[in-house]
């Protein structure tokens, strides 16, 4: 257990961020921890003139100075000003690696673009190098990401809505997942779902009337959608249609398990408009799919893959891993040859991120995972192969407890970028979202703030609080 000492306990949690670059998923408690089970004490006093590294532990202050702004950009400021000290004090003491530097945020995409805005792009990238101490190779590529961005985000009005749908339900649970998904035991669960979910979109879809909205793109995600049969995966994209009066310019089912697709629910798909399909390996190697529990071979990927492009979809993503147990960068060279071959218009690299309620975290001393600095060779293989199949970055996003504290990278051929996955992780567009789980986000951007709204996890507490979720949602997404 750490001990963790401030007197800006508002930022509590971001201080502790901070720790985990370098102590990744350390237990850390507040002043009130005391004892043998303290391995070290860190006092982090804002607004004190003194402060020292001391044998004992760590100690430090943090002096404070704001740009011009109203009490909620100096609030910001002042976050930031707590978690860069505590990032230099916690690199003066232990060893790490931290290519981002200080960031811990989602979407440092998000960050260098707004810096830019206010400062330009060389004042941006030099605070990205200096004052958050980020990679030159990191800094590179959002400032390309950013690039690519561009035309997409500046096509958003202050109105822009992206609706989601989400399928809470998979054949199996693997061992890395923590969302809240299932695995359905009856016809029943799946049938009772989708009369609560239709309902879900008919009220979402009226508010986006009612506030004005102008419809960019429709996402059906989860989970794992092709658990429905093709008859509920066409009833689902009926009504989604109906309700919304179309998809904007886009309609993206991430299909995601090759061992749930099948011609039936490929044509239900494409007569109904999808445009836009995910067939998500994770890794071609069988040894792996067994060990982190995915109940389909790396052949019936590659045989699922080309089913899908027979049927003449615009663009199909593929999804891997970078850092599965057991594997090295051979086994990942291997894989990213594997899906080469096939030639997806779509590659997002992900980054093993070691989640507190998987399995993966409750069984961690049972599995070999490579070292970071092999885990940054698998992504550098993924962003090789990217580069070879004539794909750019186009989005990314990092997370809590990532290997090597490194970050996911949507790749894309040119024009075939989903749109969505832009306004989502950018947060230049609203989300009206439907499903378990799910979350809206109404963005306000001449304020420069995101207000969000989660559906309940829990399936059955979906259904029983659902009149209590249209409320909320019609507040949310109608309020000035």
């Amino acid at each position: 257990m750490i001990r963790l000492i401030t007197n800006t306990p508002q930022y509590f949690n971001d201080i502790a961020e901070e720790i985990r670059l370098f102590l990744g998923m350390a237990e850390i408690g507040g002043a009130e921890v005391e004892g043998a089970d303290t391995e070290l004490r860190i006092e982090l006093l804002a607004d004190r003139a003194e402060g020292s590294l001391l044998p004992g532990g760590l100690k430090c202050s943090v002096p404070f100075t704001y740009d011009d702004g109203d009490a909620m950009d100096k609030k910001r400021q002042q976050k930031r000003a707590v978690k860069l000290i505590a990032y230099r004090l916690m690199k003066e003491r232990f060893v790490a690696n931290t290519p981002w530097g200080a960031l811990t945020g989602i979407r440092p995409t998000k960050l260098l673009r707004e810096l830019s805005q206010k400062y330009g792009e060389t004042e941006a990238l030099r605070q990205f190098s200096e004052v958050f101490s980020v990679s030159g190779e990191k800094s590179g590529l959002a400032r390309t990401i950013c690039a690519v961005q561009k035309p997409f985000i500046e096509s958003a009005g202050e109105r822009a809505l992206d609706v989601y749908i989400g399928i809470p339900y998979c054949r199996s649970r693997c061992l890395y997942c923590s969302f809240g998904s299932a695995v359905a035991r009856t016809a029943h669960e799946l049938s009772d779902y989708l009369a609560y979910l239709k309902r879900d979109i008919h009220e979402g879809a009226k508010l986006m009337k009612q506030g004005g909205y102008e419809l960019r793109s429709i996402y059906v995600g989860g989970g794992t959608p092709t658990v429905f049969s093709a008859d509920q995966l066409s009833e689902l994209l009926t009504c989604a249609l109906n309700s919304y009066g179309g998809f904007g310019e886009e309609l993206t089912v991430e299909a995601g398990r090759p061992d749930t697709i099948t011609a039936e629910k490929l044509r239900a798909m494409r007569e109904l408009g999808v445009s836009r399909v995910s067939v998500n390996p994770q890794t071609m190697q069988d040894r792996t799919l067994g060990v982190v529990g995915r109940t389909h071979t790396s052949q019936e990927t590659a045989d699922c893959f080309q089913l899908v492009r027979s049927f003449g979809f615009y663009s199909i993503n593929m999804d891997v891993i970078a850092g599965l147990p057991g594997e090295g960068t051979a086994e990942f060279e291997d894989t990213m040859n594997r899906i080469a071959e096939l030639r997806p218009d779509n590659l997002t690299v992900h980054t093993l991120a070691i989640k507190r309620s998987s399995r993966l975290k409750e069984t961690l001393p049972d599995y070999a995972l490579p070292e970071a600095e092999v885990v940054e060779s698998m992504t550098k293989l993924g962003a090789e192969t990217a580069k070879a199949l004539s794909m750019r970055p186009y989005y990314m996003y990092r997370q809590k407890y990532m290997q090597g504290n490194l970050e996911n990278v949507g790749y894309a051929v040119a024009g075939k970028e989903c749109l969505y996955n832009i306004d989502m992780m950018e947060e230049t567009a609203s989300i009206m979202a439907h499903g378990a789980g799910a979350m809206s986000k109404r963005v306000f951007g001449a304020q420069n703030r995101v207000e969000r709204l989660r559906n309940p996890k829990d399936i059955q507490t979906y259904f029983e609080k659902q009149e209590r979720l249209f409320e909320q949602k019609k507040e949310l997404f109608l309020s000035d």
